[in-house]
């Protein structure tokens, strides 16, 4: 994302993006060429490397982070196009970053002995990470990488709207459905969910909010339940009524839709709340995504980049060291990472609970989701079972077909995806 929303570039949301399915593109970079080596530290020279953001002035605070580092030279690297490809790449080789941002195939760096084991550097704060973006660095009881900074998506809604229509916000997802369509008129729509009717951008959302999960804690299928249909069928219910505004001029990541009077409500991203504050003063809430049934709870997708160390870095006690002082002891740098550039929230706990920023209206309300019913995708959530999903979540919603019939394939296969990781 940008830092308004309306910027240019990759942004944070790309976390949540990718973990919802939407590919990103981009060329691959070559890697290797230049490693970047220097800075202004003594000691060992050590190559940082993060994606490239969108936000004006995050690559320039990275650099000053580094330079403030003693016990080493830590040049940063900014690495535009398909960042995880190139990792993954580089981490095959000598000449590949010794501290780098870490993303979605971290289970297979783990497994592949790519990254080292920080679990030491973590434990005396780790009750403090918001537990949600902290479990999928996690592997046999071991953290694999540290916590950078949460984005999340919520449901954003104009009080006056649901208020004119005789409407509470909803709290269900039976609600949702019944505000969406009852707010929709001829020159607007009741919810946006995204141009294609929320199949790339909902994921796993709509299964947390039903009281499942993709993955279970002893490695299962979390959503071989008949829950999940009813859920889902919901969702396809939403579009059946002609109720979600599609073919918008920008996506749900932007709240262009929103701010135009284009549609009651809209899914969107912490991101977006400064410019829909700006435009909408008091006259908006936000809202998780509703429960559903008797077992649901509220949903809210989080996620967030693990700062990690590679196994084949020459200097790996001293990354290890450079990378819980920047993520573990530096918290003055963590909170200007979240809230200088764009709108994030903290992963520490006790960070997001004292920042200015997030302590009052809709920001802190958002805190108090993530916080309370924030859900990542778990680390055992690999990008076949995920591309299955998403496949049957749009034909679900957008074909009216069989929820039942497509979980039942999915199952199968996410079970294939579970054997196959187990057997590493």
């Amino acid at each position: 994302m940008t830092g308004t929303g309306t910027g240019t570039g990759i942004g944070r949301r790309r976390l949540l993006a990718a973990g919802s399915g939407l590919a990103l593109t981009g060329a691959l970079a070559a890697c290797g060429s230049n490693t970047g080596r220097g800075g202004g530290g003594s000691g060992p020279g050590l190559s940082q490397w993060y994606h490239q953001y969108g936000e004006n002035g995050v690559e320039q605070a990275v650099k000053r982070y580094a330079a403030a580092y003693r016990k080493a030279q830590v040049a940063v690297q900014w690495r535009p196009g398909d960042y995880d490809r190139q990792t993954a790449a580089a981490l095959l080789t000598d000449s590949g970053p010794d501290v780098f941002e870490a993303n979605g195939p971290l289970l297979d760096q783990i497994q592949g002995g790519q990254v080292v084991d920080l679990t030491a550097e973590v434990e005396p704060v780790k009750d403090d990470f918001n537990q949600a973006v902290l479990a999928p660095k996690i592997w046999q009881d071991k953290i694999w990488g540290i916590p950078q900074a949460i984005d999340m998506q919520m449901l954003y809604y104009r009080k006056s709207l649901l208020k004119d229509a005789g409407l509470q916000p909803p709290q269900t997802l039976d609600a949702l459905v019944d505000a969406a369509k009852k707010l929709t008129t001829k020159k607007a729509k009741g919810l946006f969910l995204g141009n294609d009717g929320g199949a790339g951008m909902l994921g796993g959302t709509p299964l947390f909010a039903a009281g499942l999960s993709l993955i279970t804690e002893d490695g299962k299928v979390g959503f071989d339940d008949p829950a999940a249909a009813r859920t889902l069928g919901k969702i396809r219910q939403l579009y059946a009524d002609k109720s979600l505004l599609l073919g918008a001029p920008t996506d749900w990541s932007d709240p262009s839709a929103f701010l135009q009077g284009l549609t009651a409500m809209q899914w969107s991203g912490l991101w977006a709340l400064p410019q829909v504050e700006k435009a909408f003063g008091d006259d908006f809430g936000v809202l998780a995504f509703p429960k559903d049934g008797p077992d649901g709870r509220p949903s809210v997708p989080v996620g967030a980049y693990g700062a990690a160390v590679s196994a084949r870095s020459a200097h790996r006690a001293q990354a290890r060291d450079f990378a819980k002082w920047l993520w573990v002891e530096r918290t003055d740098f963590q909170q200007d990472f979240a809230l200088s550039y764009g709108f994030h929230i903290p992963a520490r706990i006790s960070l997001a609970k004292k920042a200015e920023k997030l302590r009052k209206g809709a920001a802190a309300d958002a805190v108090r989701f993530a916080t309370d019913h924030g859900s990542a995708e778990p680390l055992l959530w690999t990008a076949a079972s995920r591309t299955a999903y998403q496949d049957a979540l749009s034909r679900i919603i957008k074909d009216g077909a069989s929820p039942e019939s497509e979980l039942r394939t999915v199952v199968r296969k996410v079970n294939a995806e579970l054997a196959r990781v187990r057997k590493k």
